[in-house]
């Protein structure tokens, strides 16, 4: 009987195995149910920028295929392709709306985000933004969900932008403050609370 070696995945095995996966279009990740291969020193910080072994990846090419097969599960983030799965940490959210298109006015209107690594999300019903406020300054971090559990934090000149296109409506039964797109009022914070 032989005994099987395992072998920790590497940056370079994963690439390798991504690009193969995602030769015909984006990856069903969700489909993909690999053995767990333990975790990877590989991080993603909350400005976007994607670290391994302590190093910033500076390959914009590598990144967004990285990107292409990220994958959450509950609170934990994985790199996954048919053949592996790996734990990586991420500091807040995985992506970074770092502009957005706007198309019609008011409650018309579509917002349409673009993430540091090239995916778009138009807000909408299945692409909600969301505002977290911090419980001891009040500051906003304000989100938009790219794809399958995974959010983009809105950047602060979009996020100026937002506000810009924003406005008052009743919402739960209270004035707020926020933004439409696709149909749906986004609130971002109650009206009462604003100068």
């Amino acid at each position: 009987m032989t005994e099987q070696k395992t072998v920790k995945p590497t940056a370079d095995t994963l690439a390798a195995a991504a690009r193969t996966a995602t030769r015909k279009g984006p990856p069903p990740v969700h489909l993909w149910n690999p053995p767990f291969c333990g975790d990877l020193d590989m991080r993603i910080a909350r400005d976007g920028t994607w670290w391994y072994l302590g190093t910033p990846m500076g390959r914009k090419e590598l990144v967004r295929l990285f990107s292409s097969i990220l994958r959450r599960d509950g609170d934990d983030y994985f790199l996954v392709t048919p053949v592996e799965k790996v734990g990586i940490t991420v500091d807040d959210a995985p992506f970074v709306a770092v502009d957005f298109e706007r198309s019609g006015k008011g409650q018309d209107q579509v917002l349409t985000f673009e993430t540091h690594v090239g995916d778009f999300a138009a807000a909408g019903p299945d692409h909600p933004i969301r505002v977290v406020r911090d419980p001891k300054t009040g500051e906003p971090s304000p989100y938009v969900l790219i794809r399958a559990n995974l959010e983009a934090l809105i950047d602060r000149k979009s996020f100026y932008r937002l506000v810009e296109v924003g406005c008052h409506e009743r919402h739960k039964g209270e004035d707020w403050f926020g933004v439409w797109s696709g149909g749906v009022f986004f609130a971002v914070i109650p009206s009462a609370e604003l100068p």
